[in-house]
C-alpha cells in the first residue's frame, strides 16, 4: 500500500513535468550559463525562460526575479538587503512575532548592527493587532517583514493591509513578505498585494530542492549579500543552478495555472479530515478566524507528545510532522506557536498536517484513521 504523506508544507513532491524540464541540464546540457559558446547559451536561454515562467505566475516583469539557492537565502538577501541599503532613512525594522527561524535569525543579524528591531503586535486570536501594528511604524521605520502563509498553523496574514497602513504613517517603508507557503495556494501578485518583495521556495510548490527566488518591485534598492561576478543583476553572484532553476519555473507555471481548482479541494479535503477526527477527545484546531490556507492544519491533541504520535503514524506509512520542520533540530520550542499564546506543554504537542495538489481523499480517510487508532493506543498505554 502507497504511503500517506501529508507534510508538504515540509516539503512536497517533486512534479513530473518538472523533473522532465530538469533533467536535460542534469545530462547532456551542462553549460556554464556565462559562457558564449553554444552550450552556455542555451544555459542562460533555459534561465531566461523560468525566469518568465516565476515573473508570470506573479504577475511582474522577468527583470524583477532574482534566483537564488532556496527560499532561506532569498529571505536573507530581502531583509538584510533591503534593510541595509535603507539604513540612511532609519534603523526601525519590524518582524512578525511568528516568522520562519532564517527571518528571526535575520533581525538577530540586524539587532547586532545597531537596528532597533520590534515584533509585529498580535491579539488575543494569535492573529495580527492591525491597530497596535499601526502605531508602532514609525517615520524611521524602513523595514516591515512579515510571512502572507503561517508555515505552522496556515494563518493568512492581511499583508495588503499592513502595508496601506505602515505607509500610512512612513511612506518610505520597504514591505517584505515570505511567500513560500502562499505561492501556488493563494494570489501573490506583487502588485496586488502592495509589497516591495517576496520571496519564495521551489521545493514547496513541486519543484526541485535548492531553488529559490526573490521578487523586488520597480525601482526598490536592496544591497547584495553575497559579493562575487555579477550573476542574477548582481543581487546574486555565482554560477546560477540551472537544472534547478528550470524546475522552478516549470512548477510555479504549473502551480499558479491548477491554482483555482487546487484552493477549493484542499477546503474539501481538510473539512473530510477534521469531520473524521471530531470525535478525537481534546482535539483543538489552531486556525484563523478570518483567512486560512486550508492546506496546513494545526492540530493540538493531548496526551502523548506530538513526536511520538508522528513515529506511530510512520509506522503505519502515514507521514506528518510535529510542528514545522525549520523547528525540527532546534532544542527550543516554536517561538511562533508561543507568539500566538500557545503554553509548552499545547506546543510540545501539535501535530501538523499539510495536503498538497497529490492529495487524494483516500489519503485524508486513512489518515484520520490511522490517528484515531494511534490516540486509541496510547491512551490505553498510559491508563
Amino acid at each position: 500500500m502507497q504511503p500517506v504523506y501529508l507534510d508538504h508544507a515540509a516539503t512536497s513532491p517533486l512534479r513530473s513535468e518538472a523533473r522532465a524540464a530538469l533533467l536535460p541540464f542534469l545530462e547532456g546540457e551542462y553549460g556554464n550559463p556565462s559562457s558564449r559558446h553554444p552550450l552556455g547559451v542555451r544555459a542562460a536561454e533555459a534561465i531566461a525562460r523560468a525566469r518568465d515562467e516565476v515573473a508570470q505566475a506573479l504577475l511582474v516583469e522577468p527583470r524583477q526575479v532574482t534566483f537564488t539557492s532556496g527560499g532561506t537565502e532569498a529571505a536573507n538577501l530581502a531583509v538584510l538587503g533591503l534593510a541595509r541599503a535603507a539604513r540612511a532613512r532609519g534603523r526601525h525594522v519590524l518582524v512578525g512575532a511568528t516568522e520562519h527561524s532564517c527571518v528571526r535569525a535575520c533581525a538577530a543579524e540586524l539587532a547586532r548592527e545597531g537596528f532597533e528591531v520590534e515584533r509585529v503586535p498580535l491579539d488575543a486570536r494569535g492573529e495580527v493587532d492591525l491597530a497596535a501594528f499601526t502605531a508602532r511604524v514609525r517615520a524611521d521605520t524602513v523595514l516591515v517583514t512579515h510571512m502572507l502563509v503561517n508555515n505552522e498553523t496556515g494563518m493568512v496574514a492581511p499583508i495588503a493591509r499592513m502595508a496601506k497602513l505602515a505607509r500610512s504613517r512612513a511612506p518610505t517603508v520597504r514591505i517584505a513578505v515570505d511567500a513560500v507557503q502562499a505561492f501556488g495556494k493563494l494570489d501573490c501578485a506583487l502588485a496586488e498585494l502592495g509589497v516591495d518583495a517576496l520571496f519564495l521556495s521551489a521545493h514547496k510548490l513541486g519543484g526541485p530542492k535548492g531553488a529559490g527566488a526573490l521578487v523586488l518591485a520597480p525601482g526598490v534598492s536592496c544591497a547584495p549579500v553575497l559579493h562575487g561576478g555579477g550573476q542574477e543583476h548582481g543581487l546574486r553572484p555565482g554560477t546560477e543552478n540551472v537544472a534547478a532553476i528550470v524546475g522552478f519555473g516549470a512548477a510555479a507555471r504549473l502551480a499558479e495555472g491548477q491554482r483555482m481548482q487546487l484552493l477549493p479541494r484542499l477546503r474539501e479535503l481538510r473539512a473530510c479530515l477534521l469531520g473524521r477526527l471530531a470525535d478525537l477527545s481534546g482535539l483543538r484546531v489552531i486556525e484563523s478566524a478570518t483567512a486560512q490556507q486550508p492546506g496546513i492544519l494545526a492540530l493540538v491533541i493531548p496526551g502523548a507528545p506530538a513526536e511520538v504520535r508522528v513515529h506511530h503514524l510512520a509506522q503505519r506509512g502515514v507521514f506528518v510532522s510535529a510542528g514545522a520542520a525549520c523547528q525540527s533540530h532546534a532544542r527550543e520550542l516554536s517561538p511562533g506557536l508561543r507568539a500566538i499564546g500557545l503554553d509548552d506543554d499545547s506546543i510540545r504537542r501539535v501535530l501538523r498536517l499539510s495536503l498538497g495538489p497529490t492529495t487524494t481523499l483516500e489519503d485524508v480517510v486513512r489518515a484520520a484513521q490511522a490517528l484515531l487508532e494511534v490516540s486509541c493506543e496510547l491512551e490505553r498505554a498510559a491508563s
